[in-house]
């Protein structure tokens, strides 16, 4: 019992997470921990942790940085705006391009049922690759649809601008067929932000070829996450 409460001494301090006490981490290491009580090991220091509500935590990416004084702002207008394409039948698209991976042997996380493990390569050297397959998405708000583009090469503001052309040629000219805006939803950075003039350029060169009067809305920085 002594050593629970002086265990508890020293937490207390430096303990983070849930301020209603349904989840806390400690700063200190469990072998941190029992070296400064002085008695027990990290095996026990952890048994009596448990209970106390404490366990084991890794890092979550929550922080963005400063926040832009009219972020709220930002995010009423997008909403206002999408709701006006919405209820005049007007598409409406979210488009993002994901992490690129490796094509080849190499180790990914998961696993399957099987009788013999597959063989990898022990590193993830590049130029062992076969390509570098990037997936762009495009999806269709009001039909709750999705179509996936993967290139070969990099993120880049063509390859995303071809991937929305790619879905407005197999699927949004015939699901949106009278339609003459197009609202594009995007994040603030990477090959569809608001700085790249390629990104624009493209665009403007896919609205004299569809006929399309398009709008663009960036989201504000740390959307994404």
């Amino acid at each position: 019992m002594h050593l629970e409460a002086d265990l508890l001494a020293l937490v207390e301090p430096e303990t983070g997470g849930d301020p209603e006490g349904r989840a806390c981490y400690t700063r200190s290491s469990l072998r941190s921990l029992a070296a400064r009580l002085g008695r027990g090991c990290a095996t026990t220091v952890g048994r009596l942790l448990k209970p106390l509500g404490y366990s084991l935590k890794t890092n979550v990416k929550r922080l963005i940085g400063k926040v832009h004084p009219q972020r709220d702002r930002q995010y009423r207008f997008i909403q206002r705006l999408k709701g006006r394409f919405l209820r005049s039948g007007q598409p409406v698209i979210s488009v993002d391009a994901k992490k690129s991976e490796l094509i080849g042997p190499f180790k990914n996380a998961g696993a399957r049922y099987c009788q013999t493990a597959d063989t990898v390569n022990a590193y993830d050297f590049p130029s062992e690759a076969e390509c570098r397959a990037t997936p762009y998405g495009v999806y269709d708000r009001r039909a709750n649809h999705a179509v996936v583009s993967v290139g070969t090469h990099a993120a880049t503001a063509q390859f995303a601008v071809a991937a929305i052309r790619r879905w407005w040629e197999q699927v949004g000219g015939a699901r949106y067929p009278h339609a003459r805006h197009l609202l594009i939803e995007a994040d603030a950075g990477g090959c569809n932000g608001h700085r790249p003039r390629l990104w624009k350029r493209e665009l403007q060169q896919l609205a004299n070829d569809t006929g399309l009067s398009l709008t663009v809305c960036h989201y504000p920085t740390g959307a994404s996450k």
